[in-house]
């Protein structure tokens, strides 16, 4: 697996474009290689492949993360449509906390996003029947799960809708500052 990797302002996060390989027949990826990943500084046991499909452009899902000890890290790919991914730092104590990247993942692109733990994450469908996939490094834990609101002017995201499609949760969620840190900053040494 060969692939190319950009960096970000906001350290740990990774976005990812493994090669395709083209012919008239149409296309050949590894969408994902544990030794290729190790070899940017990523040994990650996956150990659950989710799969969405929204079938509105304007669905927004998220931003969600989930509390440790069950936080997970997320590997992100689009396979139909586009979408506008975003992961918030909300690492208490971290230079970049509540700040965000945003970047589009589309099945055109073809570009993953790595969001370690301690990010909370969502996307923005751009297109109809838009087909998410993203592998995680620790199961759902229901009891762990919390959310932000996607539209906290605090975090200030760019979100290209003004009324997107949301989940009863996702409309009801806090802003990060109404929310005890969920990912508490590391004790001094």
């Amino acid at each position: 697996m060969t692939v190319r990797v950009e960096r970000f302002p906001i350290p740990d996060l990774l976005l990812i474009e493994p090669r395709r390989f083209v012919d008239s027949r149409g296309f050949f990826s590894e969408t994902w290689s544990r030794r290729s990943l190790a070899a940017i500084g990523l040994d990650i046991d996956f150990v659950q492949d989710n799969h969405s499909l929204s079938i509105e452009r304007g669905v927004l899902r998220g931003l969600h993360f989930q509390r440790p000890p069950h936080a997970q890290g997320k590997l992100v790919r689009v396979t139909r449509g586009a979408i506008l991914d975003v992961a918030v730092d909300i690492r208490e104590g971290s230079p970049t906390y509540g700040c965000h990247v945003a970047v589009e993942l589309s099945s055109e692109n073809w570009r993953q996003l790595w969001i370690p733990r301690g990010f909370a994450h969502g996307y923005l469908t751009l297109v109809p029947n838009t087909e998410v996939v993203y592998k995680v490094d620790a199961y759902y834990e229901p009891m762990a799960e919390g959310a932000i609101a996607w539209d906290d002017p605090d975090i200030a995201i760019d979100w290209p809708i003004a009324r997107p499609v949301l989940s009863d949760k996702d409309r009801r969620a806090p802003r990060l500052r109404d929310i005890p840190a969920p990912f508490p900053a590391e004790p001094v040494r």
